[in-house]
């Protein structure tokens, strides 16, 4: 799915990069420890810039953590998104994220503007 959703990026007119972010946490007992961070897919148009990751299914809360955490370490204001297989239509989360299903991404070619 992913190859899918990257060639269509690409079809777009965007540049597609893979999003790496290194965050200190504080582990057991204070110390500090860093973590890396993947953002599937940074796609820059022009002045138009989004985040997205690909899930083919958000069945449990662990994986949407998983898939939402990048997301909220990013102190920007682009539009963030999550292409899944198995959204039943586009909606926003609570955080700001746009959901959407992978066919509604892939048929409409305005989906990033939802």
């Amino acid at each position: 799915m992913e190859n899918v959703i990257y060639n269509e990026l690409r079809m777009r007119g965007f540049s597609v990069d893979v999003g790496n972010l290194t965050i200190i946490e504080s582990a057991e007992y204070g110390k500090a420890v860093k973590k890396q961070l993947e953002v599937d897919f940074i796609c820059n148009k022009g002045s138009k810039k989004y985040y997205i990751q690909s899930a083919y299914m958000l069945d449990t809360e662990e994986k949407m953590a998983q898939e939402i955490r990048p997301f909220l370490k990013i102190k920007d204001s682009f539009k963030k998104i999550i292409i899944t297989s198995n959204t039943p239509k586009p909606f926003y989360t609570d955080d700001g994220i746009l959901m959407m299903n992978v066919y509604d991404f892939l048929l409409n070619a305005d989906s990033l503007e939802l």
